[in-house]
Formats: structure tokens, C-alpha cells, sequence
């Protein structure tokens, strides 16, 4: 299937539910109790979200700033790939850290774009995956403000920029 084709609602679900069994069994093998696994799609994405009982449990499926259930994702991508011979851009979310991330990108974001609405000057994040990067640049152009990603893999970081006023932009064009 071409990349630019999308995927059927039953292609999703059948991704998820591959998902779904492939941690089910990955969780069986760690012996953790009290799961539940939900296989869904979700703004046109296949989802699938842990929830554990004991907190204790659930912070190792988390792991430290979220390597754990990253790793639980790119493994069970792996998985549906070699059951579908497709990529998959499936989410796997564990007791609901992927909504706690987002507002916390959120939040770094608005920081960054009220300082730079302050200073005037661009403001440069700290490292951040793509995922992360893309939560940032979707908030910033919400704002009426310019991001831009800079750097390599895995120091790629975000800067957030004051949009170019019209006069601006009509010296850039006169000088290209």
C-alpha cells in the first residue's frame, strides 16, 4: 500500500487488535497482574492503552521520562508490521501518560511563546523527539507565532520565532 493511501477503518482495527494481543502476551510474560488492553482507533490511528490496578506495576510500563512505553510502542510497531507487511503509526498509550505529555508540551510551548512575545527574541526548547516536536509546532502556529526545527537526531530541538511582519517580509523578498 503507498504511503499516501489511507488505511480502511477495518485495516485500523485489525492493527490494534494485533496490538493488543501482541502486548497482551509481552505483558503475560512480565507477570503483570491486573491489566486491562484495549484495541481502538483513535483520530484515525490504531490505539491501544494499558491500565494497571497497582501503581507500581504501571510506573515500570511508563519507565523514565516515558523510555519504557516508547520502546513498548516501536516493539509492538515491529509486531503489527511483520503481521500486516505494512508500517503501522499505531499509539500505544499506558494509564493515560500520553495525555499528561501533551499538556505538559502544551504548557512548555505556551512558555516559550509568551517569552518570546516578551523579549522579541527566539527561544530555543530543549531536545525533543518528533512526536514531542510536532505537539510544539501545532501550538505555536495556533498562537499566531513560527517554530522551526533545528539539529540531528536525537538532539533535534524546537525554536520558537515571532512571525515576520508584512514589511519584514517584503524586505526578505526585495534581498533574495
Amino acid at each position: 500500500m503507498a504511503q499516501d493511501e489511507e488505511k480502511t477503518i477495518d485495516q485500523l482495527n485489525e492493527e490494534a487488535d494485533i496490538a493488543a494481543d501482541y502486548l497482551e502476551g509481552l505483558l503475560d510474560i512480565v507477570r503483570l497482574r491486573r491489566r486491562y488492553r484495549n484495541g481502538a482507533v483513535r483520530n484515525n490511528r490504531p490505539t491501544v492503552q494499558i491500565v494497571a490496578d497497582d501503581d507500581t506495576d504501571i510506573k515500570h510500563l511508563i519507565g523514565r521520562n516515558g523510555e519504557v512505553v516508547d520502546a513498548l510502542q516501536q516493539l509492538t510497531r515491529l509486531a503489527v508490521q511483520q503481521k500486516t507487511g505494512e508500517r503501522s503509526h499505531l499509539i500505544v498509550d499506558v494509564d493515560g501518560y500520553l495525555k499528561r505529555k501533551r499538556q505538559r508540551l502544551h504548557d512548555i510551548a505556551l512558555d516559550a511563546i509568551d517569552e518570546v512575545r516578551e523579549t522579541g527574541e527566539p527561544v530555543d526548547l530543549k531536545p525533543m523527539n518528533s512526536f514531542e516536536r510536532k505537539i510544539v509546532h501545532d501550538v505555536v502556529r495556533e498562537e499566531g507565532m513560527k517554530s522551526r526545527s533545528h539539529g540531528e537526531e536525537p538532539r533535534r530541538y524546537v525554536t520558537v520565532y515571532l512571525k515576520a511582519s508584512a514589511a519584514e517580509d517584503a524586505e526578505d523578498e526585495d534581498e533574495a
